[in-house]
């Protein structure tokens, strides 16, 4: 298994398929947009195979697809199918905002994926509309529930809690999630290639757990090996309620994972300007050990920590750009 100079093992692998994305929440694309990689600049879902085909060779076994919005990429299943196929990746996973959900949720669970992760930031569409500058809230809320009626394996929804933006709607959240066999996650706003951020705008935790509680029973569950997740059951409900806190409570020291960009780098810290280019040897032909190398190399500058808790990132990548 790939491990770092501090001993973290690491097997899981985040794809970014597409740097593009219809929405443009503003804490994640600027209001200026940006410069959007050409077709030929991105990886061919083949190359996108043979370097998970390396990966696996190495121990991971965890795959989430991302984007900006993966279900943007046309064929999008076609890749799950390839992924699927090999052997040793046991759990094929997706990341979307679900707008384009609600059409391709049962074709994607009978190609290969297990989980499904749902963006969605409010349940109010004309706050929506201010953030994302789209209307699609609607469809954006039946394919989250579309995948609930689909049976996969998990199904999450996250909320990237934001101070004075939706912080109103936590309990709102909660009771929504609560006759539902699904996970809520709470996200801590963070400092990642957006000048939208300000430290006056993220809610730890903590007060978001105080919040809840005031109405709601919830209990701790044990924690999960390497999972970044505190994680709450609703005491009477069939949900889970989840705290991802990489501003208040660092969780770098059980970190399993690596990134792949859209355009073929490999990503050991989404908070790091550090990245290993992948692309040009497997255009080259490669596969296998010698993708392994290049591997091994994103593992060595993968650092000891983030430095987002003190407001600091140094990654010069969107948010849409490396799939979170």
């Amino acid at each position: 298994m790939l491990s770092d100079q501090f001993g973290r093992k690491v097997n899981y692998l985040r794809v970014s398929v597409t740097d593009r994305c219809n929405l443009r929440c503003r804490y994640c694309i600027p209001a200026e947009g940006v410069s959007l990689k050409k077709h030929e600049d991105l990886l061919s879902f083949e190359e996108i195979e043979t370097i998970v085909r390396a990966g696996v060779g190495l121990g991971i076994n965890k795959v989430r697809l991302t984007g900006g919005e993966p279900l943007l990429r046309k064929g999008f299943s076609e890749l799950v199918k390839k992924l699927a196929a090999i052997e040793g990746l046991e759990d094929l996973a997706l990341t979307t905002n679900g707008i384009l959900l609600g059409a391709m949720a049962w074709e994607l669970k009978k190609t290969g994926i297990k989980r499904v992760n749902v963006s969605l930031d409010t349940l109010r569409p004309e706050r929506f509309n201010r953030m994302t500058g789209s209307d699609q809230w609607q469809q954006a809320k039946e394919g989250f529930e579309t995948v609930l009626a689909a049976g996969f394996e998990q199904v999450k929804l996250n909320v990237v809690v934001i101070a004075g933006y939706n912080d109103d709607e936590i309990d709102d959240f909660v009771e929504y999630i609560m006759v539902k066999k699904a996970q809520l996650r709470f996200i801590e706003f963070m400092p990642v290639g957006n000048h939208h951020w300000k430290n006056e705008m993220v809610l730890p935790s903590k007060g978001i757990i105080e919040r809840i509680n005031q109405k709601h029973h919830i209990v701790s569950l044990p924690p999960l090996k390497n999972s970044i997740v505190e994680e709450y059951q609703i005491v009477g409900s069939p949900a889970t309620v989840g705290f991802i806190s990489p501003m208040s409570h660092s969780f770098c020291h059980g970190c399993n994972r690596l990134r792949l960009t859209a355009d073929g780098f490999l990503k050991p810290c989404l908070a790091s300007k550090y990245e290993v280019n992948i692309k040009v040897p497997v255009r080259a032909g490669h596969a296998g050990n010698e993708l392994r190398r290049v591997f091994y190399e994103a593992m060595r500058l993968k650092p000891k920590a983030h430095k987002m808790d003190q407001g600091f990132s140094d990654n010069t990548r969107h948010m849409a750009e490396v799939g979170g």
